[in-house]
């Protein structure tokens, strides 16, 4: 087990291998019913990694905000301007890739396609959001950003924002991604699992109407919400409740229980969240097992679990996850490579 207050070793490669291996897990259970997913997969505790170990759009969106995170780094300090850019690029790339063919939401495709066809920066990306979606695929791939050293808090929580709204401009969305990302950094820093839920709740309240001007730009006002301020309360505020699906949801646990039925079902943001973070602190130091939980579920079986390994690897570094799963995972060169770049 971490101490509290040391950092994770190896968090990055940790929490990226995590996120993949729960991406793979869930994938084959997504769309099913708990009965139809033990019917196939036999009992939950015992679930095998698929062969061949296939990741979904989940990880291949992880793997672009990467890779435009590390060409937005390039010369230094992060710029807004350029994250923007270079992330919504990247996302183009993914959306014109013939191995996007994973099942990838409605809401990444539509907003992708108006994204290649705008004329940026003439016309500015907030027009290719769509600002009435919080879907998960907001914040399934926002990992890289709370694994990256050197980092302000203001540059990471205005480039988790951003990216979730470069697709999904619902302000839940943007809080979700924010809240998420602080979470993995916590735990990549050594933080206790038992406090996550209350500083993750206390930092949605700090938090609550601070809108990132210069990330965002005027993405508030393609929405419903008469100031900038009361736009993000409105995200933050769905986080919140939440959040407290989960902490009532672990004050009395019941591991046999599928999660989604007491913290959500994981197609929306806040949701995607609040069950992830419910699976792994069922199991803070049993992370297969927090995956295998995750991935048998009702909902988005593929995004909980994902999210539920990057808690897990960043708490507990790359060893958590057995060798013969990390050998055969898709794409693994790459996420190593990643890994190593911002170990600490």
């Amino acid at each position: 087990m971490t101490p509290t207050g040391t950092r994770t070793r190896r968090a990055a490669t940790g929490a990226l291998m995590g996120l993949a291996l729960g991406d793979a897990l869930g994938f084959p259970t997504e769309f099913s019913a708990v009965p139809a997913i033990l019917a196939k997969c036999g009992p939950w505790r015992e679930m095998k990694l698929p062969t061949p170990a296939f990741v979904t759009d989940d990880t291949q969106m992880t793997l672009a905000f990467a890779r435009a995170l590390r060409a937005s780094l390039a010369d230094g300090a992060l710029d807004p301007r350029r994250l923007a850019r270079e992330t919504g690029d990247a996302f183009v790339l993914w959306y014109r890739d013939p191995e996007n063919n994973r099942a990838p939401g409605t809401t990444c495709l539509t907003a992708c396609a108006t994204l290649e066809r705008l004329d940026r920066p003439r016309e500015p990306w907030q027009r290719a959001s769509r600002t009435e979606s919080k879907g998960c695929g907001a914040n399934m791939r926002v990992a890289p950003i709370a694994l990256v050293p050197g980092l302000t808090a203001q540059e990471r929580a205005g480039a988790a924002q951003t990216q979730a709204a470069l697709t999904h401009g619902h302000p839940t969305a943007l809080a979700a991604s924010d809240l998420t990302a602080h979470a993995i950094h916590l735990l990549a820093d050594g933080a206790d699992p038992a406090g996550l839920v209350g500083r993750l709740r206390s930092y949605a309240f700090d938090h609550r109407d601070s809108y990132h001007h210069a990330w965002l730009g005027d993405l508030w006002s393609y929405g419903q919400d008469a100031t900038p301020e009361a736009y993000i309360a409105r995200g933050f505020d769905d986080c919140l409740a939440a959040l407290d699906r989960v902490r009532d949801a672990l004050a009395a646990p019941s591991p046999e229980t599928d999660p989604c039925l007491t913290t959500g079902d994981g197609w929306v943001a806040e949701e995607a969240l609040a069950t992830a973070l419910h699976c792994f602190l069922l199991f803070p130091d049993e992370p297969v097992t927090a995956l295998r939980r995750a991935a048998c579920t009702r909902g988005d079986s593929d995004s909980i679990a994902c999210l539920t390994g990057a808690f897990a690897g960043a708490h507990l570094g790359p060893g958590a996850w057995p060798a013969s799963w990390t050998g055969r995972i898709e794409y693994r060169a790459e996420l190593l490579r990643f890994g190593a770049l911002w170990d600490a």
